[in-house]
């Protein structure tokens, strides 16, 4: 087995969902050469790629339900997630400062909860959500493991 792939196990078996960290970390080809703090990078970039992703859904579904409190409140802690909590988790990593980055993607975790709980009923947007929160949870522990 590769270095890098031996990485990326051992590092993925510190976070609460091994199987998304390992196929969200090899879908990246920078992350055959990147060590573990390359390797949170990438996360966040995958935390990124889905929070806007949901946020794109979300200004969709706002054109045809204007004025819904849920979906704009929605859209307001998502753009946090990517105007603040990616580029404070970035930085941490390349800075060599984990502490930020764990913050920063315990932040992005928490706001898709708070989207998610913003609903009464069911939610349009449950399973992009439930999908940000798990990888900046995954992105989060890799930090942890860099403290």
């Amino acid at each position: 087995m590769p270095n890098d792939a031996t990485l990326i196990d051992q590092t993925c078996q510190k976070t609460p969902d091994h199987n998304l960290c390992v196929s969200s970390l090899r879908s990246d080809p920078r992350s055959s050469s990147a060590d573990v703090k390359g390797l949170g990078i990438i996360m966040v970039d995958v935390v990124k790629g889905k929070a806007t992703d949901t946020l794109n859904q979300i200004n969709d579904l706002l054109k045809q339900r204007p004025g819904d409190k849920s979906l704009s409140s929605c859209a307001e802690v998502y753009n946090t997630v990517i105007t603040a909590d990616v580029p404070e988790a970035s930085q941490g990593f390349s800075l060599g400062n984990p502490k930020f980055a764990e913050q920063g993607m315990n932040d992005a975790a928490g706001e898709a909860v708070s989207c998610e709980n913003g609903f009464s009923g069911s939610s349009p947007l449950t399973d992009k959500n439930k999908s940000v929160h798990d990888v900046a949870a995954v992105a989060a522990a890799i930090a942890k493991t860099l403290e």
